[in-house]
């Protein structure tokens, strides 16, 4: 079994948005960054989408949501700023459902820290960046491997 632990796509400069930071949207650079997530995870078993209540979360992972016929489920456990206790509770208690999760820059780091002190392998940076994932292989409730993807886009399918 696998989480994929997703950082939300680009989502443009947080001070020229003029609206609720909860609100901000994509920018085409994170649309087209949300789309080769699609062909990213095309071999990937995943039961469920999980996603920060952020907007910007949201439109991440909407296109692998939509080509699964999965809804996504917005988690605040997921949420910018939250501690990472919560973050992985909420992993483990859903780590049988193969699932999506969008989060932070902020919240991501902090994770792939947490599972490497509790004994996850991985040869690749502790890095997260928009757009990015994070494949963490599942052995019973421990989170056991680490394999870092960056970012993709439907023109390269990377």
């Amino acid at each position: 079994m696998a989480i994929y632990l997703i950082r939300h796509a680009h989502a443009g400069n947080r001070s020229s948005w003029q609206g609720d930071d909860l609100d901000r949207p994509l920018s085409d650079k994170g649309r087209e960054q949300a789309a080769g997530l699609v062909s990213l995870l095309a071999e990937a078993t995943i039961g469920q989408v999980h996603s920060s209540p952020s907007r910007r979360c949201v439109e991440t992972v909407e296109p692998v949501a939509g080509a699964r016929g999965l809804e996504v489920r917005k988690a605040s456990e997921l949420f910018e700023g939250v501690e990472p206790e919560p973050a992985l509770a909420f992993m483990r208690a859903h780590a049988a459902e193969n699932p999506v999760l969008c989060s932070h820059g902020d919240l991501i780091p902090k994770l792939v820290r947490r599972l490497i002190a509790a004994g996850m392998h991985t040869k690749d940076a502790n890095i997260a960046q928009k757009g990015s994932v994070w494949v963490l292989e599942t052995e019973g409730d421990a989170i056991v491997k680490g394999r870092y993807l960056p970012p993709a886009t439907r023109r390269d399918g990377r």
